[in-house]
């Protein structure tokens, strides 16, 4: 999957059903206004233990939530919408931002933007293809 209007052209994801919102890993995450509007800037890594390729992103604040995590603890999270490419198709999704550096996902997708029109096949992997191999040549051995 990937993240077009952030230059993300690949980034981990796993499709959860479970999970009401889509969330991505973000790092040094800092608020502040512009034209008196609650904004966020960001940092995205596609790839786990590795510094070099991350995104620095800014865009509006759409939400505030409290998300309640699979262990159970509930805690409130930034939500932005962003543009998500899957399987050849796009569609604007509501997305939490979070901590997932221990994860072994850079993204989760939630059922919210699964519902405009895709099908789960909980029997298979890598429906929408794995990364470019110059990709997982360039970072081999960080995910």
């Amino acid at each position: 999957m990937s993240l077009p209007d952030l230059g993300v052209d690949w980034l981990k994801a796993k499709i959860d059903t479970g999970a009401r919102t889509s969330s991505l890993h973000a790092f040094d995450i800092v608020e502040f206004e512009q034209d008196d509007e609650p904004w966020v800037r960001f940092k995205v890594k596609p790839w786990q233990d590795s510094q070099e390729d991350a995104v620095v992103v800014e865009c509006p604040i759409h939400d505030r939530r409290a998300v309640r995590s699979s262990s159970g603890h509930a805690q409130e999270r930034l939500v932005v919408e962003l543009l998500i490419r899957l399987v050849d198709r796009e569609v604007l999704a509501e997305v939490t931002l979070s901590n997932r550096d221990e994860m072994g996902f850079r993204m989760l997708i939630g059922r919210e933007a699964l519902r405009r029109g895709y099908i789960v096949d909980p029997a298979r992997s890598f429906l929408g293809g794995r990364a470019p191999r110059e990709a997982r040549r360039r970072n081999r051995g960080r995910d």
